[in-house]
């Protein structure tokens, strides 16, 4: 059998990333699909009003929107992202992740080498 670099995910199918997070009532869940020291790649699902307050990456981070909608601070500037966009938060540049409303997101983070 050939090593595994991604978990908790199926291979070779179609899959709809969204549906592979549920969301919680009052939580921020989110499922590891690999982590190691060059790369994390997790999904999350928000619950509305629920936030990952204000902290800094030594890898840049690749956010996805993937349901709903989110408010993103990225060094002091707000940004408004829906489904389907995406925006980078630079590593060491403080950053901040709020839910207004319910949204679900994939979270790349690269990390140098």
């Amino acid at each position: 059998m050939e090593d595994r670099f991604l978990k908790n995910i199926d291979i070779e199918k179609v899959l709809d990333l969204a549906s592979l997070v549920a969301y919680q009532e009052g939580q921020v869940v989110s499922r590891t699909l690999a982590q190691n020291k060059a790369v994390s790649i997790t999904l999350f699902a928000f619950d509305k009003d629920e936030e990952i307050s204000t902290h800094e990456s030594h890898g840049d981070a690749l956010v996805y929107i993937l349901d709903g909608s989110a408010s993103i601070t990225i060094g002091g500037k707000v940004y408004e992202l829906e489904a389907g966009q995406s925006i980078v938060m630079p590593a060491h540049i403080p950053h901040a992740i709020e839910a207004a409303v319910r949204f679900k997101m994939l979270l790349v983070v690269v990390f140098p080498a």
